[in-house]
């Protein structure tokens, strides 16, 4: 399965974000975070999505630029979270989040506590990792068609399914 811009989109709507066309379209010059920043969106969301989704670097960005671009609280928490990631993995692996392979990455995410941690904006370490980064990235995934549909969801919110989606049983 691959993620689509229309996914990025549909994502966007359902986490409330007005401007989505436009911030989901902008230039690298021009996008709220840096490239860093954005690249270990994409490891993370890399090793949280299922393996067989394809387009999911394109998808994170289109999201995760236009999610942060008119809110600077939530951009300023979103910032924190991944210097708090990567400070851990500096300390633990000697190289950034997004520098590390697939296994680093994950098991870094359970040591620095996001993965079983509650997500607390205000919290500790891994509770903003977890609520900035992870909860963002899998509620992304999740509220589009093609992240719905693997789990077995074929109406996520937001997303038009008739009212025959709901009479039908599971296949």
């Amino acid at each position: 399965m691959e993620l689509t811009r229309r996914d990025a989109l549909t994502a966007l709507a359902a986490a409330g974000v007005v401007a989505a066309t436009g911030a989901a379209t902008r230039s690298p010059e021009t996008a709220p975070l840096a490239e860093h920043e954005v690249e270990t969106l994409v490891a993370v969301a890399g090793t949280a999505y299922p393996s067989d989704v394809a387009g999911v670097a394109s998808f994170v960005r289109r999201y995760s630029v236009a999610r942060v671009d008119d809110d600077p609280d939530y951009r300023r928490g979103v910032r924190r979270a991944i210097d708090d990631l990567d400070v851990a993995c500096r300390s633990w692996f000697d190289a950034a989040y997004a520098d590390l392979d697939a296994d680093a990455r994950e098991r870094a995410l359970y040591e620095v506590g996001a993965v079983q941690g509650s997500p607390d904006p205000d919290g500790g370490r891994g509770e903003r990792i977890r609520y900035y980064v992870l909860n963002e990235l899998l509620y992304a995934f999740y509220t589009t068609p093609t992240g719905s549909g693997l789990a077995g969801l074929e109406n996520p919110p937001g997303y038009p399914g008739g009212d025959t989606s709901y009479q039908r049983g599971p296949q």
